[in-house]
Parts: structure tokens; C-alpha cells; sequence
């Protein structure tokens, strides 16, 4: 990193680092060290620290914002902003990619590119900025980079069980759900229609309701409460 990237980073982020050996970590991938034994630590410390204020701080955020809304919806509003598709498009706004110390392996894998690694030094950085400034400019990065998302994400995600739980196991790794119906009642002028959700084969919820679309919204919106349990 020279010192022209750090000065666009800084005035991007509008954040003047005291120490800038810590924003030169917060760029160290754990490959550079295999090549570079002068170098003694990665970005993986930062990145543990910057993970926990992210979550603190949207959690927070939604918290305040969101005070009708249920425990399930704010996980799921926290997940979308903070997964590794969010954290990626954040680190391309800032220019992250180019700034990065890797390995010639890493390199020649697209690793700048790399939207997994992308995002964990998105996170690497919020812990530079935690230690270095507190957490209130944290807080200000936050608000800038990440929470300026949320209008967006809550008009996409909220209205619609089916499309927040796919988004939702997506961002987790997981493959897009599928459902089927497994029980049809009544005359066609009464029909009553339970629809199951699987994710990766495993059954996770079942709806029920007068049509098959309602009821897979409703299984939909049952899987989610689910998910967002298990991995808030």
C-alpha cells in the first residue's frame, strides 16, 4: 500500500488513522505471511475484533429503528446487511481489492477479487478503526458504508417470506429452498394446501393455507424463524 492509497482511503472513509501501521494490517491476508516472514501478523485479529462491533453496532442500530418489530425480523435485517454479499459490495466502494497484501498463489486465484476475503477485511478494518479511533467513528464507518443499506434492504426483504428466506440461507451458504406440497383437503372450492420447505434436503417448516402460494409463504415465514434462530 503506498501512501496515496492510504490518504483515498482515509479521505473516503473520512477517517485519519493515528497509527498507520494498524490500517497497514488490516490489508495483510494470512497468505502474505508464508511469503513474507518479516511479517509477523495477518489481518485475522482485527478482523475477530472487527466482526463483533459490526454486529454490536447494527444490532443496535435495528434495535432503536425497529421497535415493533420481533426478534426473528431484526436477525434477519442484521444478516442481510452483514453478509459476505453486503461486506463485498462495501469493500469494492472503497476500493479494497487493490489495497490488499497477498500471496503470489492468492494472486493468481483472483483473491483481490475474492468476495469471502473481500468481506472479512471489510471487517478487519472496522476493528483498525475500533482501536485506532473508538467506537464511535466505527460506529460513523458503519453508518456510512453499511447501514445506508437499509432502506433497500428492508423494502426487498420484509414483504415477502419466500424471497427473505432465500436471501437468507444464500448468504449463509446454503442452497435455494425448495418446497412442495404434501397434503391437498377439500372440494376445489375449499381447498386447503400444506406446503413443506426443505433447505439442502432437510425439511425445516411446513405452511398451511387456502392456496399453495399462501401456504408456501407461510412455511416460508416459519423456516425463517428457524434459520434466523439459528444463526443469530
Amino acid at each position: 500500500m503506498s501512501f496515496n492509497d492510504e490518504a483515498e482511503l482515509e479521505k473516503k472513509t473520512d477517517i485519519v488513522f493515528q497509527d498507520k501501521k494498524l490500517l497497514h494490517q488490516a490489508f495483510i491476508h494470512r497468505s502474505f505471511l508464508n511469503e513474507n516472514p518479516e511479517t509477523k501478523e495477518s489481518n485475522e485479529r482485527l478482523e475477530f475484533l472487527g466482526d463483533a462491533v459490526l454486529e454490536f453496532v447494527v444490532s443496535e442500530s435495528l434495535f432503536e429503528k425497529f421497535k415493533k418489530e420481533d426478534e426473528g425480523h431484526l436477525t434477519a435485517l442484521r444478516a442481510k446487511l452483514v453478509n459476505t454479499i453486503s461486506l463485498a459490495e462495501t469493500a469494492t466502494e472503497l476500493g479494497v481489492g487493490r489495497l490488499l497484501y497477498l500471496s503470489r498463489g492468492e494472486e493468481k486465484s483472483g483473491g483481490r477479487s475474492n468476495s469471502g476475503l473481500l468481506a472479512d477485511t471489510v471487517e478487519a478494518l472496522i476493528g483498525a478503526i475500533f482501536i485506532d479511533q473508538g467506537i464511535e467513528k466505527a460506529s460513523l464507518f458503519i453508518q456510512k458504508f453499511i447501514l445506508k443499506k437499509l432502506p433497500e434492504v428492508v423494502k426487498t426483504s420484509l414483504k415477502d417470506p419466500k424471497s427473505m428466506l432465500q436471501e437468507f440461507v444464500q448468504a449463509n451458504g446454503y442452497p435455494t429452498p425448495v418446497y412442495r406440497v404434501v397434503k391437498e383437503l377439500g372440494p376445489d372450492h375449499a381447498k386447503e394446501f400444506t406446503v413443506e420447505v426443505l433447505v439442502g434436503g432437510k425439511s425445516y417448516a411446513k405452511g398451511i393455507g387456502p392456496s399453495k402460494q399462501i401456504a408456501t409463504q407461510e412455511a416460508a415465514q416459519e423456516a425463517l424463524k428457524i434459520w434466523t434462530n439459528k444463526t443469530g
